[in-house]
């Protein structure tokens, strides 16, 4: 198989993650630096290597849920405290499924799953996300309806989705975009400025404990056997 495909098995990152590393150099292959036609025969192990360290072998495929705190940075930079990178654990190997801003918080998905983080990401799939979104003033049944039919800002104008008021400057959005900053920039753009961002749910995995308690924020649990193969399912792998 293709390095950054295995890459993504053994943990590595997603596989655009791993085809990124593959590009900087990062990568070596039989003693030289790879490049992205190499193939890797697991029937017959070739030396790899990232940033000159072993690669380990595949993990038994797992996905966990984590209650993401705002100021966490979901980039894995060693260097920045604040990153996700010092929270999670030391095996398995997970890295998140997409990110949420530093300044949002809620459900994110780790795995060590690269077939299943490439259905999940990947925008052709169009999986759904759910989100509960707090705003500075009160709004009007109007923004609801703007906000559900797209908004354009830039040079972007978001898909049409689902969002309706739960109070008077409260509301729950459900997208299949996954674009920077999606929502902030759409509440920005009707003259709205978000207080307050949180993602309860991907894909019918909600932000719950195994007990069906919301999980409480900064922990992370892995997904049951029953519910990792729901996912697998409901993203068609």
């Amino acid at each position: 198989m293709r390095l950054a495909h295995y890459l993504a098995q053994c943990g590595v990152g997603s596989r655009r993650q791993c085809q990124r590393l593959i590009t900087e150099g990062r990568v070596s292959f039989q003693g030289r630096i790879a490049n992205h036609t190499d193939r890797y025969t697991q029937s017959c192990p070739q030396e790899l290597l990232v940033d000159n360290q072993p690669i380990p072998c595949p993990e038994p495929k797992t996905c966990w849920l984590f209650h993401k705190p705002v100021g966490v940075d979901c980039r894995l930079q060693a260097h920045d405290p604040s990153s996700l990178f010092h929270r999670l654990p030391d095996s398995p190997r997970l890295y998140p499924v997409g990110r949420l801003d530093k300044d949002s918080r809620g459900l994110l998905l780790l795995t060590n799953h690269g077939d299943l983080t490439q259905r999940l990401m990947h925008p052709d799939f169009g999986h759904t996300k759910t989100y509960h979104v707090t705003v500075d003033r009160p709004f009007d049944q109007t923004f609801t309806q703007m906000m559900s039919a797209g908004v354009s800002y830039g040079e972007v104008t978001t898909l049409p989705c689902e969002c309706r008021a739960l109070d008077q400057n409260r509301f729950e959005i459900i997208l299949t975009q996954g674009l920077n900053r999606q929502i902030r920039r759409m509440c920005k753009a009707l003259g709205y400025r978000v207080i307050d961002l949180k993602r309860i749910e991907i894909m019918g995995q909600r932000l719950m404990d195994a007990q069906g308690i919301e999980l409480e924020e900064g922990k992370m649990r892995p997904l049951t056997d029953s519910e990792l193969t729901a996912l697998i399912l409901a993203v068609g792998l």
